[in-house]
């Protein structure tokens, strides 16, 4: 697939990373400054162009008049708009996505149609980063929280504590202790190292399980895995920007919420904007600041500023001073690695959290979803299956007649309403949406290849 990637920002230089170098589409990369497209192009084989991306001598040069797909990241919602009319109006480009991030425009869906602004995706970065965190807040004692089905069913990723049911006893006894619940463990990760996930595997204390379930399951299943936390009640938020603004405009009606922002002036706006929070114009790592707002009581401290660096000494300190559970918001990878091993108990990366959008829209057959996991090392998948028993390689199939490649396992299959856990004779049928994780990315073609529209096998 011929894709021009817009803006080379964090964003587009992740989004870039994938679909080049991991997913093999041929790759166009336009800006404005050609020191970073010069940094990209030694890293990545790409293409790069030098340009205002909203004009149309630049699109051309990309080689817009060929291109699938127009990807719009730069920092300006405008541009983004503006190019994507231009890719449409002028190029016919078929596939066109725009990160679009002021709540004004989000707040105007009639805005984005084929007669009006012709965007057939909008991407934003800080309403999904938000909606993350939510989870998070929502189900206390968890590291990642993922939506397929359009919620029907979760996959949550969970570190075992001795004191939960299943620690220290077989993966077949979840079956016994929670008889009429439909879920699957999707994987185990042990020290860093995936392990297998059959009936025999014994659950260790401190293992990283990922599990799938119907979402008004997940707290029955996840007081298996550890004893389950009491509602998340004080959340302080150190940063007022666009996220910290949205996801305290959230919470204030659930919870009791602090935000520190340390421009007085843009402090003032906001408590504005809030009806409930409390808003403090301060540094969120002046210790002094934290105790006195009694840091030790809060359930969450949430970093969300622009600064990776002040995200995460503030959380650190945070931690340090009895906050029972801190997150920072990291945009550099190598940081985001680093501190996970840390006293930070989650690392946000928005390029994880926004780069599943892009993949699902990018590769072949339905992929309804798409999510990076584990610094984009592993996989969460919602395909859908097409086609009969004639035409499809999965349609008609038992799940133990499905050839996977290794490291891929089938977790749960959405029929309609119904959330079933997929066994070695679940049949699958045309129209279920087939939850899949991938412990190596690197088999990603091989899934897509079973679930391509009938015709199309290769």
């Amino acid at each position: 697939m011929k894709i021009i990637i817009l803006g080379a920002g964090q964003v587009g230089s992740t989004a870039a990373h994938h679909l080049a170098r991991q997913e093999a589409n041929e790759v166009t990369i336009v800006d404005q400054d050609p020191a970073i497209l010069r940094e990209l192009q030694d890293r990545l084989d790409v293409r790069t162009v030098v340009g205002h991306a909203a004009y149309p001598e630049t699109l051309e040069r990309a080689g817009a008049a060929t291109s699938d797909m127009l990807i719009a990241l730069t920092s300006s919602d405008e541009v983004n708009m503006v190019a994507c009319q231009v890719g449409h109006t002028l190029f016919h480009i078929a596939t066109r996505i725009a990160r679009v991030r002021s709540a004004e425009y989000i707040a105007t869906p009639e805005l984005f149609s084929p007669e009006a602004v012709p965007i057939d995706v909008r991407i934003s970065p800080e309403q999904l980063v938000t909606q993350y965190i939510q989870q998070l807040i929502h189900y206390p004692g968890s590291f990642q929280v993922l939506d397929f089905a359009d919620g029907r069913a979760r996959l949550v990723g969970v570190r075992t504590r001795r004191d939960g049911l299943l620690v220290n006893q077989r993966l077949r006894d979840l079956k016994t202790h929670i008889p009429n619940v439909q879920v699957r463990v999707a994987a185990i990760y042990r020290d860093g190292q995936a392990v297998p996930t059959d009936g025999d595997t014994l659950i260790r204390e401190n293992d990283e399980i990922f599990f799938i379930a119907a979402r008004n399951d997940i707290r029955t299943v996840m007081a298996e895995m550890r004893k389950l936390e009491p509602p998340v009640r004080r959340v302080v938020i150190a940063g007022g920007g666009n996220i910290g603004l949205r996801l305290a405009s959230t919470l204030e009606q659930t919870n009791n919420v602090k935000v520190i922002e340390r421009d007085r002036d843009r402090a003032r706006r906001i408590a504005e904007r809030l009806s409930k929070a409390i808003v403090l114009s301060g540094d969120a790592a002046d210790e002094d600041l934290l105790l006195e707002e009694n840091i030790d009581a809060a359930d969450v401290f949430v970093a969300v500023t622009n600064a990776d660096e002040a995200n995460i000494l503030s959380a650190m300190l945070a931690k340090d001073l009895g906050c029972k559970k801190v997150m920072a918001l990291i945009n550099r990878p190598s940081y985001a690695e680093m501190m996970e091993k840390s006293t930070i108990d989650v690392a946000i990366s928005p390029q994880q959290i926004t780069i599943g959008t892009l993949l699902a829209l990018a590769r072949k057959g339905d992929m309804a979803k798409v999510h990076s996991l584990r610094r984009g090392h592993a996989e969460a998948i919602e395909a859908v299956a097409h086609g009969t028993a004639e035409t499809s390689r999965v349609v008609g199939r038992r799940i133990e007649q499905i050839q996977l490649p290794p490291g891929a396992s089938i977790n749960v299959i959405v029929r309609e309403d119904q959330v079933m856990a997929a066994h070695h004779d679940t049949l699958v049928k045309a129209d279920d949406h087939v939850v899949l994780f991938l412990t190596d990315r690197r088999q990603v073609d091989q899934v897509q290849r079973l679930f391509q529209p009938p015709g199309r096998f290769r």
